[in-house]
This record gives C-alpha cells, structure tokens and sequence, in this order.
C-alpha cells in the first residue's frame, strides 16, 4: 500500500484544524449511515434510483455536494464489514473465536479491539448509534460497551424478523425471539418488543427518530456528536413502513429504497435547521453488496455476484462523503478505498488518535478527500470469505485463488488462479490468464497477498480470545 509521507505533510500545513483539534467548534461533528446488505446499482448517482423503481434526489445529493467513489470497497459479509469499519481493521484480525460451534468465527469482535466511537468519545464526542449491531450480543459487547453512549436497535440480523411469524416455530426448542434493544452506557441494555414483521416495518422510522432526537440534543452543547446510523434495510425480510408501502407502485424494494431516501432527507434537513451542515461529516455507505438468495431483488450495477462471494457485486458498494468545510463539491473517483479507511480518516478529520498497539490496515484518506491530493492513499487490498484469503486487488487488476458456483455458496479452488482486469471486464467473464502479455501482473497481486499473510502475526490479547 502507497505511504507518501509528502502528503501527510501537506494536509498539515493546508488543513491545520484537522491536526490541531484544539477547540471543540473546530472539530466536525459526524452522521454515518450504514445501509444492510445494499447494492452498488441503487441509489441514482450509481446508475439506481429512477431505474430502480424510486428516484433518489437526497441520497444524490450528497454526491452533489461531496466526494463520490466508484471503488469503495468492503467485506463479502456484514459482521465482518461491520468490524472492519468500527476497527480499521481487516475482519480477519478482529474475529472472536470460540471454541465451539455454531456461532463460529464471525460472532463479533473482541472487547480487546478499540473502535471509532471510542477513539471519539476519548475526544470527548457524544456518541450514539442507532440501528442494526451485529458485532457481540452478550453483556459487555453490546454497543454501549464498545464506546457509545446511548443505542438503540438490534443486536443481530433482520433474517430473524422471520422467526415469530413461523408457522412451523416450536416453542420448546429453546430458542428466544430477538427483541429490540436499547442502552445507555455503563446501563444494562433493556429489551423491549419482539423483533417480528410488523416490529421490522418501523424501525427505520424509529431510527431516523431517534438519531434527529439525539442529533438536537448534540448539537446544543460544547462537543461534538458522532451520531451512527446502521440501518436494517435493505436486509431480508425487506418491508416497507405503511407509510411507504405502495407509495412507488413497483413493489416494496422500491417503496424502501423511496422510504430510505425520505428519512436521509430528514437527517439533512435537520443539520440545515440547526446550522450546523457546514461542520458535519455526513457519510453514505453498505455493509456489503445485494442478498444472494432468490428474488432479494437487490441491484450491483454493472458488477458480478452478491454478497458472501468474492466478486466486485460483494465487495463493491455506494461511498458518499460531504463535508462542506473541507471537502469540494462533486468529485468523483475510481481509486481504492476501502472500508478500514474510515477510522485512520475519521480521526485525522476529527484529532482523535489511532490505536498504536496493534496492526490498522486502514489508510488516512482525508488529503485525498479534501483535494490535497489526486489518489487515494491505497491502492491495493485483500479479499476474505470467511477465514480464507480468496484474493486481491490492485490497482484495476484482481487475482482469485478461489471462485464460488453451485449450490449452496460452494467453494471451487482452481488450478490456476484467475485475473481481471476490471476496467475491460467488470463483471469478471474472462481471466487474464488466457492472454499471455499481462501475465506480468502476477507480481504486484501476490506481492499484496504475501505482504498481508506476513502481517498475520496475532496481536497478544487476541491470540486469548479476549
């Protein structure tokens, strides 16, 4: 990955109020919003919106007003993703491994692992998420663990809105129906209704609610506020809220994605109202592509695949950045990013510090964000599906070691790993292999793959299952 000392430089001299941080009204207050399981091709700046049932005027228009990328990358699968985007690390690194099944390698993070809100609030932002976790749902791996001072959501997946409305559920098989959670930290997090779908069509609504509240709150006070918004759809069962429902005519994955954009109006519309737009990161993002599953209806634009495969329609996915104070008007960019960047640029944006006693894979893109400079600060990454490394990228090239086809998400291991250039073959048809003159290629994407695998050293606390 590209390190160039010059322009860490030059955002300091250019951009001191990043560096400094030395009054809190310098500091930006900060609105994430997590889509689940949403693919590249949805929102209308990606080639969605109208085309896709619903228009999308709000969504856009943070592209119109900030930085678009067309290569931001993330993880085959949302706990993952989820860690990678919380840690700067790759999910890899952050997996807590139990000793027995079924919950596996993809339960959550470590209480070990340091995370964006705990690098803010240790800068003494108010921090509050609201919607879904997935990263640990025992006490003390709750949100308000993990840095954050109020939540409220869902501790898992919305594939579990399912389990009431089953007519084959047994009430005696010891399993309990997820509920919706809420917490304040150092508290015990409350349950309250049974996650079901009626429950399932509301709850963005109560989201968006709940993140304005806070977002009022916040912004009459001396710090700033980090205010997480990961919502549940577009995930499996995807209902809209009654509002919503048939308000497109196309069916409810419109009515959604309609739904979406209204509530992301709201968000905007209250920064304006508050004067406070000028000074707030707003940030607009997924977890991972579309569902793979039979009539999800999920869209990845021009790209091969969904989510749980190491194809771009996986890894490929919306990234819209606005801040008005630093970042220019409508930039658009085909470089790497990727996930793990968020926390590095994040806190370079905001003062907070990154971890120093453990590996960050994560690069500071806020030079390349606000203009310093004309490239992203990587250019290369690796490819995960659950504990196997299937690949990389570099640059417009991808090598796979691994592929999936059949049923069932089976992994086929090939003979000969197979490249891409993404630019001439987006939806990654023909492998590079069977055109000699770009065989060359080899060297930097295993160079990626290596320089990775080495740096695989565990990191102590880690290594204990902490």
């Amino acid at each position: 990955m590209k390190k160039i000392v010059l322009v860490t430089t030059m955002i300091g001299l250019l951009l001191p109020s990043l560096c400094s941080a030395d009054t809190h009204s310098s500091r930006p207050n900060i609105v994430l919003i997590l889509m689940d399981n949403f693919g590249y091709g949805e929102v209308g700046v990606y080639g969605g919106g109208a085309l896709r049932g619903a228009a999308t005027p709000n969504i856009d228009s943070i592209a119109r007003d900030g930085y678009q990328l067309t290569n931001f990358n993330v993880e085959a699968e949302c706990t993952p993703s989820r860690a990678a985007l919380m840690t700067g690390r790759y999910g890899i690194r952050t997996r807590l491994q139990h000793d027995s099944p079924p919950r596996g390698i993809w339960y959550g993070i470590s209480a070990w692992e340091v995370t964006l809100a705990e690098i803010l609030r240790a800068e003494g932002y108010a921090t509050g998420m609201f919607g879904k976790w997935h990263l640990g749902d025992e006490i003390g791996r709750y949100p308000t663990d993990q840095g954050f001072d109020e939540w409220y959501g869902i501790p898992n997946s919305s594939d579990q809105a399912f389990w009431p409305d089953s007519d084959s559920f047994q009430a005696d098989a010891g399993v309990e129906f997820t509920r919706v959670m809420s917490a304040k930290r150092g508290e015990v997090p409350t349950k309250h209704e049974v996650y079901d779908r009626n429950k399932r069509r509301i709850i963005d609504r109560e989201i968006t609610d709940k993140a304005i509240d806070f977002i009022q709150r916040a912004a009459g006070k001396e710090n700033p506020f980090f205010a997480f918004l990961p919502y549940t759809q577009t995930h499996e069962p995807v209902d809209a809220h009654p509002e919503f429902r048939g308000y497109t005519g196309n069916g409810s994955f419109a009515d959604v994605l309609a739904q979406t954009d209204s509530y992301v109006g709201e968000l905007l519309e209250t920064l304006d109202s508050l004067n406070i737009q000028e000074n707030t990161i707003v940030i607009f993002t997924a977890d991972n592509g579309r569902e793979g599953v039979k009539r999800s209806f999920g869209f990845t634009g021009p790209w091969r695949g969904s989510m749980f495969s190491p194809y771009e329609g996986s890894l490929r996915v919306p990234f819209l950045i606005r801040y008005p104070a630093q970042i220019p008007q409508g930039a658009v960019s085909n470089d790497i990013v990727h996930l793990v960047d968020v926390l590095p640029t994040i806190a370079r944006f905001t003062g907070a510090k990154v971890p120093d006693d453990r590996t960050i894979d994560g690069e500071d893109q806020s030079g390349f964000f606000s203009g310093v400079t004309n490239s992203s600060a990587r250019e290369s990454m690796v490819i995960y599906i659950g504990n196997e490394l299937f690949g990389a990228k570099w640059r417009n090239w991808k090598v796979l070691l691994k592929e999936i086809g059949g049923q069932g998400y089976a992994i086929q291991n090939l003979a000969y790993p197979s490249i891409y250039n993404l630019l001439i073959d987006p939806k990654e048809e023909e492998p590079e292999k069977f055109y000699l003159d770009d065989t060359w290629v080899d060297v930097p994407l295993w160079d990626v793959m290596e320089s990775h695998e080495a740096s695989l050293i565990p990191d102590s606390p880690l290594s204990e299952g902490q």
